[in-house]
């Protein structure tokens, strides 16, 4: 099997299972509705740990352009194979979440409210605030791809990584998950989030595109931070891109902190003149 399809089966397995178990939770007259976040939680863990034994052999099981592009800066993976793995990824988050859409097919005429129906697909705030959003997913795939570079630095039994990544994802969830919903993978976002624009979904509503920059930017300075980290701490090898991504990651805040106070300020003058 090429890479290619490798990453794409892969990251469609990930996006059943997580989306799925998503779609098991909250959608109206499914046996599992209103199971809750542990269950979700385990349910993504769980897809991730089947997607990795599934493709691991074939193409180290990135699933996810954060891990790529961590790997990458750690000085682990090729930079000329990433838009390869990237697209891969995409493609397969896609295809996932189509299929996810046909499984549950009468359920979305069952379920009237939109935001339930995008929440299969994609993820959303607890609490709207672009900097506050952005440094969650910046955490939570931080400590992704820090505990994965972790985890292969040490000796497990043969054949348990991928189910010890598994039960990562469980704990980022049940830990950070809570915020907006730990998409950690911009790939796990923005690709159902365009099957849910493009499919016939009854009463789907939008597909918030005003928020889908967040679960790719975070990730991605997440990813890339770890990566860098990593190399420079772990294993005393400061190199230029260190001080780039760190560079890049604090400008990309401080605008976003600047932003919100902007909005907040032009709110609270429309009030007062209201």
């Amino acid at each position: 099997m090429s890479e290619f399809l490798a990453e794409l089966i892969g990251t469609a397995i990930l996006i059943i299972f997580g989306a799925g178990v998503c779609a098991n939770v909250n959608l109206n007259r499914s046996f599992a509705r209103n199971s809750g976040w542990i269950v979700i939680s385990f349910g993504w863990g769980l897809g991730v740990a089947m997607a990795i034994y599934a493709v691991g052999q074939f193409s180290g099981a990135h699933l996810n352009p954060a891990v790529t592009l961590g790997l990458a800066f750690n000085g682990d993976f090729a930079w000329a194979k990433i838009p390869l793995y990237i697209s891969a990824q995409m493609i397969g988050a896609f295809i996932g979440a189509t299929i996810v859409w046909l499984h549950f097919l009468p359920h979305w005429k069952a379920t009237e409210d939109p935001a339930t129906k995008l929440g299969v697909f994609s993820t959303s705030p607890a609490i709207p605030h672009y900097f506050s959003n952005v440094l969650s997913e910046l955490i939570g795939t931080f400590v992704l791809v820090l505990s994965i570079l972790a985890i292969g630095a040490n000796e497990f039994t043969e054949g348990l990584n991928p189910f010890i990544v598994g039960m990562l994802i469980v704990a980022l969830g049940l830990s950070l998950g809570g915020t907006t919903g730990y998409a950690i993978n911009p790939a796990r976002d923005l690709g159902p989030r365009i099957a849910h624009f493009l499919l016939p979904i009854a009463g789907k509503g939008k597909s918030n595109w005003g928020y889908a920059w967040v679960p790719v930017l975070g990730p991605v300075l997440g990813g890339s931070l770890a990566g860098v980290f990593y190399k420079a701490f772990f294993t005393n090898d400061v190199t230029i891109w260190f001080w780039i991504v760190l560079g890049t990651t604090v400008l990309c805040l401080l605008a976003l902190l600047l932003l919100g106070k902007r909005e907040s300020q032009n709110e609270n003058t429309k009030k007062a003149v209201a």
